[in-house]
């Protein structure tokens, strides 16, 4: 470590606070003001309170200000959000922060340091509750508050870039999304004179099997007639491995990503297998989840892999996230689809369009896609870097300089991406 470190106990740079408690029939499922509780800590509330109650408990009790560093004391412990003073509580005792004037430790260097704590017990086991205690004597080493300010400007870079890939990602998905729905759920695709088809007047007929009309000329065909499907199964339980033994090896959606699945576990017996760029979609609950498959790889009992018969694997794709819908709808109707069999997967119908305009579709999604994947890989790698520059840092094993060469070589320079 750097003889510029210096040490403290986070309980000498500042006190450990919470909120005041708010009772469960204070609480509402909607509302004025967001009410997090340790399930929805750094998500979507699930949860409200008043702003009479707010504005009352906020003046009289403890409340975080803009760029306090919020950390989970239960549940996953040591989860850390930069509360952002929109207006939210809460939840007394499992949200906690430290009241830092930042005359010591910045609290964005704080943000990262604590992501480099084990939370391990004096003991040597894992902590299920962390209590103010265990944050006050925590020891912190920290270098002057002007470095501490450039190390924590290079891991936001990376994070910033991280954060602009994953939305620029989920930009391209509601646009192939959208157009989708457009083009074969609405109907409107373009028309010889390149008008919305439905909307111009184009011919419609009703379809028995669909209970629905669809365009003249379009086919009815059930998912095994343009798909060919590999129903996964599960090889012995033996042959499972964390050390790159055999194939890589996906028994459910459990290692789903956004996009992508992440590399968990091997196994040196494979049954059925995947190829790079199949559809991997969960026939197990939750039925439905998708993912596209970026190795070749094993899949057990709970998934299925699909690929186009016809080479529109952009198509495809969007086909199944329309047929997910289908099985939410009916897993919020009641009807809970627990999983799908063989039969109901390949027997599912739909309305099939002419070869040309699935050219057109998967020429425009096509684009789209490979995008998503050169975001998605250079996100690996950043992520990778992130991961080992952080306890670096922190600790002074490499120094600043070090670190924006390394940022150089996988990212931008911040004035392009960073965040405002």
């Amino acid at each position: 470590m750097s003889l510029n470190y210096k040490k403290s106990k986070l309980g000498d740079i500042g006190k450990v606070l919470m909120c005041k408690r708010v009772l469960k029939n204070q609480t509402t499922n909607f509302g004025e003001i967001p009410f997090y509780k340790i399930s929805t800590f750094g998500g979507k509330p699930l949860n409200f309170i008043s702003k009479s109650l707010y504005e009352n408990y906020r003046i009289k009790y403890n409340h975080p200000k803009k760029g306090d560093i919020l950390i989970s004391a239960a549940g996953t412990i040591g989860k850390t959000v930069i509360y952002d003073g929109k207006p939210a509580y809460f939840q007394d005792s499992n949200i906690v922060w430290i009241e830092n004037n930042e005359n010591k430790v910045i609290n964005e260097f704080l943000y990262y340091y604590y992501q480099t704590q084990p939370w391990i017990a004096t003991n040597g086991s894992t902590i299920k509750r962390l209590y103010n205690d265990n944050i006050r004597n925590l020891i912190i080493n920290y270098p002057e508050i002007s470095v501490q300010k450039k190390i924590a400007k290079v891991l936001s870079d990376l994070d910033a870039k991280i954060e602009t890939n994953n939305k620029i990602n989920q930009e391209l998905e509601a646009m192939a999304k959208t157009l989708y729905d457009y083009w074969f759920v609405q109907f409107d695709f373009p028309n010889e004179q390149g008008k919305p088809y439905k909307s111009s007047g184009g011919k419609m007929v009703f379809n028995e099997a669909l209970k629905r009309e669809i365009p003249e000329g379009w086919e009815v065909k059930e998912l095994s007639n343009i798909a060919n499907i590999t129903m996964g199964q599960s090889p012995s339980g033996t042959s499972y491995n964390e050390n790159q033994e055999g194939e890589v090896f996906y028994q459910g959606c459990t290692d789903f990503g956004w996009r992508f699945p992440s590399i968990r576990l091997y196994t040196t017996e494979p049954k059925r297998m995947a190829k790079i760029g199949d559809i991997l979609l969960s026939v197990r609950a939750p039925v439905g989840t998708l993912n596209i498959a970026n190795n070749n790889s094993c899949i057990g009992r709970g998934l299925a892999a699909l690929n186009s018969k016809h080479n529109f694997n952009s198509y495809l794709f969007y086909v199944m996230v329309y047929f997910k819908q289908i099985f939410d709808y009916r897993n919020n109707s009641g009807t809970t689809f627990g999983s799908i069999t063989k039969d109901d997967l390949f027997s599912l119908k739909l309305a099939f369009p002419n070869i040309d305009l699935l050219e057109k579709y998967d020429q425009i999604v096509s684009t789209y896609n490979k995008k998503i994947l050169n975001n998605h890989k250079q996100n690996q790698q950043l992520t990778k870097l992130r991961d080992w520059l952080l306890p670096m840092l922190m600790n002074g094993q490499v120094t600043v300089t070090q670190a924006e060469e390394h940022l150089q070589q996988v990212a931008e320079p911040r004035a392009e991406y960073g965040k405002k």
